[in-house]
């Protein structure tokens, strides 16, 4: 009896295994913007703009604001005027911007 509910329980876990080790493979948030389309900064609302890495409510309004004030950006190099955005930040947005 203890042998055939051994063998029960190992047949179970080897249908539940194969879907629970899909669970754990979920994409992180700062991978699931890897997989989106690259974000227009001329275009893009605080909320789309808050999905890049290091762009929280406030970076994300200074662009705009930056935006609305001096025109659109001609270049991403251009995103370097907004306060709070540096060389290191630019390079983290590297491939998930453009213009």
């Amino acid at each position: 009896m203890k042998l055939l509910s051994l063998v029960v329980v190992l047949a179970c876990l080897g249908f539940i295994s194969p879907s629970y080790a899909s669970d754990t493979k979920s994409t992180p948030a700062s991978q699931a913007v890897k997989k989106l389309e690259s974000i227009n900064v001329n275009k893009a609302s605080v909320e789309q703009l808050m999905q890049l890495p290091g762009i929280g409510k406030s970076k994300a309004r200074a662009i705009i604001d930056y935006r609305k004030k001096q025109g659109e950006f001609k270049s991403v190099a251009d995103l370097a005027n907004v306060k709070g955005i540096g060389d290191k930040l630019l390079a983290k947005l590297d491939g998930k911007i453009k213009i």
